[in-house]
């Protein structure tokens, strides 16, 4: 790995100052990349994936040089499931075996999710712990255990997936200010109310849908 960060150097120039911190090319691009994607995801746009997928893979190797070693494998499970992400979008199908769509979480489904998260994160907090030289493993975990609950939510077009990402955002701009990310740290600031803002598309979406069913069943 320190081969392929020898190699992609340029990539890891300055492209400006932020607060005292260099704001490297890959920070640059991969921040907007990612608030495209989130706008594309506010629309439900298919385009989201891919953009994902590059975003990810710039944030792999920022993260992974700044030995945030969790928040970079985040990244690649990230893009896994963003070409699994992608499919769902285009051929995915829901309970009915209809097309997805935006829907909500069950009762068991929210209690389900929440425990599972509860779980994951302190045993992915000692791995880091212990067999990483992460200096917030803790710290590190959480956003990542939490992220994959996110995006899997978003890929099955759960509502409930911008109420993670707002959870997710809020820890990850400590996390990230720590490290000195200042422009990656600005992204997951906006990233919050973005969130909000995908929820109440989302709901409208799912009003819409909702509406667009009683008058089919009215019709019939």
């Amino acid at each position: 790995m320190d081969a392929l960060l020898l190699q992609l150097q340029p990539l890891f120039a300055s492209a400006f100052e932020l607060l005292g911190s260099p704001i490297t090319w890959t920070e640059l691009i991969a921040f907007v990349l990612a608030l495209w994607m989130v706008v594309c995801n506010m629309r439900v746009h298919v385009l989201a994936w891919p953009l994902a997928i590059l975003s990810s893979l710039l944030y792999f190797l920022l993260f992974w040089s700044g030995k945030l070693y969790g928040e970079a494998s985040l990244q690649l499970l990230f893009v896994s499931l963003s070409l699994w992400g992608w499919w769902q979008w285009l051929r995915g199908k829901g309970d009915d075996g209809q097309a997805l769509r935006v829907r909500r979480l069950s009762t068991t489904g929210l209690w389900a999710s929440l425990l599972a998260t509860l779980l994951a994160w302190p045993l992915l907090g000692l791995f880091l712990q212990h067999q990483t030289d992460s200096p917030v493993p803790f710290w590190d975990a959480f956003p990542t255990v939490a992220s994959l609950l996110g995006q899997w939510l978003l890929a099955r077009k759960y509502q409930e997936n911008w109420g993670v990402w707002v959870l997710v955002n809020g820890v990850s701009v400590a996390l990230f200010a720590y490290k000195g990310y200042w422009l990656t740290v600005l992204l997951y600031a906006v990233f919050i109310p973005m969130s909000v803002a995908g929820w109440r598309a989302w709901a409208q979406q799912l009003k819409l849908s909702h509406a667009s069913g009683g008058s089919r069943q009215a019709l019939a």
